[in-house]
């Protein structure tokens, strides 16, 4: 390319830590350098970015060419937030750009981008635990005052109905199925004020979703087409077993619910991503490598509710209790994982990312230990 520069030197560790996609730009808005955030950000090598027009990479919903200047005039820092950004791969998501000239040369631009889902992801996770909390009183009162007389209605109403015409009967059973109903609402309750920690231990993520499609694929997903598309290299994460397979069998459910449950498809993706972190008040960053895609082929989450979904009672389902993922949210979030979805007409996401379970000391590992 014309006027290109020879590759920019920055500081390799720096540059090389930066946790957001980050960009050097020259004079004519090539690219000169690109940090390992912003390679997978593209999806792009470095070596394949440099010296590529940064427009024709990075798309970004803003008038980019006047901010660039305003920068380099000022000689000053310039945010934009909330804006659109992609690299023409992936949909568009709402990220905060960041200019700024470099102190020992005017002319070149630094490129920062911060994506907002994972501070949203991040807020989601928080504000599930929080609401988690005010949920169990209100689970306790309802199990104790709620539960006990449905119990007595519905068994007076079995009794009623023994000495009934079949015209009245139906009344009765009407009562017994929708006492039922309720019943079964207040267990729900019941699962999301559960104080019980997680018992983790090391666990075949393929395995506990073996058991959730199996288990689907024999009641609401029985018409549904379930694609798997696993990497079997996948180390074991470190979760309660009971509880990762109830995460993903109410994932698949979702799904099937979502796709119509007559002839939809579901696919089923595991893969390994380093990029994902979380970082904890009280420590280092965590890695959360292990990625789990449940996606299914149905109209999208209603725009009004997309950010709140894991929040308890919101339900774009027209009798949805509102549980379902608001207890996925709670176990992901007690398991130190985050969950997010990504929704458009036609294709819906719900991504599951967690840790890789402590790897066990050998034999030899101990015994050298017990030496020592």
């Amino acid at each position: 390319m014309k006027g290109f520069r020879q590759p920019y030197p920055v500081p390799g560790v720096i540059w090389a830590s930066l946790p957001i996609p980050a960009l050097l730009i020259d004079e004519s808005g090539a690219i000169l350098e690109t940090n390992p955030a912003a390679e997978l950000f593209l999806n792009a090598s470095s070596r394949n970015l440099k010296g590529q027009p940064v427009f024709d990479r990075v798309h970004i919903d803003a008038q980019m060419d006047e901010a660039f200047a305003r920068a380099r005039a000022n000689q000053s820092a310039l945010f934009i937030n909330d804006v659109d950004v992609t690299s023409g791969e992936k949909p568009p998501m709402q990220c905060t750009v960041q200019i700024a000239p470099m102190a020992d040369d005017p002319h070149v631009l630094m490129l920062l981008i911060s994506p907002r889902e994972i501070a949203d992801r991040l807020g989601r996770a928080g504000a599930a635990k929080t609401a988690a909390k005010s949920a169990i009183g209100m689970a306790e009162m309802l199990a104790h005052e709620i539960k006990n007389p449905l119990a007595g209605i519905s068994g007076a109403a079995q009794l009623l109905s023994m000495g009934l015409g079949p015209e009245d009967r139906e009344l009765t059973e009407l009562i017994v199925e929708e006492t039922r109903r309720i019943v079964k609402l207040l267990e729900q309750v019941e699962q999301f004020g559960n104080l019980r920690p997680p018992d983790r231990r090391a666990v075949n993520i393929h395995d506990a979703l073996d058991r959730a499609r199996k288990s689907a694929l024999v009641g609401f997903a029985a018409r549904m087409k379930i694609i798997e598309e696993y990497d079997p290299s996948l180390p074991p994460t470190y979760a309660d077993p009971d509880q990762l397979m109830q995460v993903f069998l109410n994932l698949i459910k979702n799904a099937a619910e979502a796709a119509g449950g007559e002839g939809g498809t579901i696919r089923l993706r595991t893969r390994y991503d380093l990029s994902l972190r979380l970082r904890r008040k009280d420590g280092p960053g965590k890695a959360l490598p292990l990625q789990v895609e449940i996606i299914d082929n149905g109209p999208g989450l209603p725009p009004g509710i997309a950010g709140e979904i894991f929040e308890p009672f919101v339900s774009g389902k027209e009798n949805g209790t509102g549980l379902g993922l608001a207890l996925v949210s709670k176990i992901i979030t007690e398991h130190d994982g985050w969950i997010a979805v990504d929704s458009v007409p036609g294709r819906t996401v719900f991504r599951v990312s967690l840790s890789v379970a402590p790897r066990e000391p050998t034999a030899r590992e101990m015994h050298k230990k017990d030496a020592g």
